[in-house]
């Protein structure tokens, strides 16, 4: 890996804080804010990313992949979306050498530009920060959604799976939307733009509605 630090300062501006030179991670699969995402690292340029951050504590950006693999092979085109979410490891473990199996957390959503890849294989981009969501309780006609989720994680727990992180927070609108988003058979590029979607509520309303499309929940 370069000796450019994994993240750089922060930069304040008008349009959001921005983080030059984030380094990105690739992946077939969406990370919300508050997330879990559990990996097997085992490619030399991500193994270094991921000592780095170790080290650091700094975040990586986990972007979704629209063409290619995430594992490098040949010369293959590989492009992703220009939005993503960052992430912040919480535990590593070394089961043999050269491997590393890792779980992140989500943390807050961005939007890229300048993007490049380092001669070790690594993207880069500027990434500017998007606002959190607002803490807000779901409104009540989306209770049925929220009881059901709540039902959901307790029938995975009876089954030894635990596909979130604690503390559960059944009372934050944008936290019960993407926890479904993450569990629920949404389209790829369906569940990027969910997770992109600004206001939790609409977000938790998309849902809903899929829902009692499926008779998973009802009135």
């Amino acid at each position: 890996m370069s000796g450019h630090p994994a993240t750089e300062p922060v930069v304040r501006g008008a349009f959001g804080d921005l983080l030059p030179h984030l380094p990105l991670f690739p992946l077939g699969t969406v990370l919300f804010p508050q997330g879990l995402l559990a990996l097997k690292i085992f490619e030399t340029r991500y193994l270094d990313l991921i000592t780095h951050c170790l080290r650091s504590g700094a975040p990586f950006g986990v972007v979704t992949l629209v063409q290619g693999a995430e594992v490098r092979a040949g010369d293959g085109e590989v492009r992703f979306e220009h939005e993503g979410c960052l992430a912040e490891l919480i535990d590593c473990d070394s089961p043999q050498a050269g491997i590393l199996q890792i779980r992140c957390r989500g943390l807050q959503r961005f939007t890229v530009s300048q993007v490049h890849q380092a001669p070790d294989g690594l993207w880069r981009a500027d990434a500017v920060l998007q606002p959190a969501d607002a803490v807000e309780p779901p409104r009540p006609d989306f209770q049925a959604s929220v009881v059901a989720l709540q039902r959901a994680i307790d029938t995975l727990q009876a089954r030894d799976q635990a596909p979130f992180l604690t503390p559960h927070a059944l009372d934050d609108a944008g936290w019960v939307a993407n926890r479904w988003c993450e569990i629920l058979p949404i389209p790829l590029p369906t569940r990027h733009k969910l997770m992109m979607l600004p206001d939790p509520h609409a977000r938790l309303q998309l849902v809903d509605g899929f829902l009692r499309r499926h008779g998973i929940v009802s009135d």
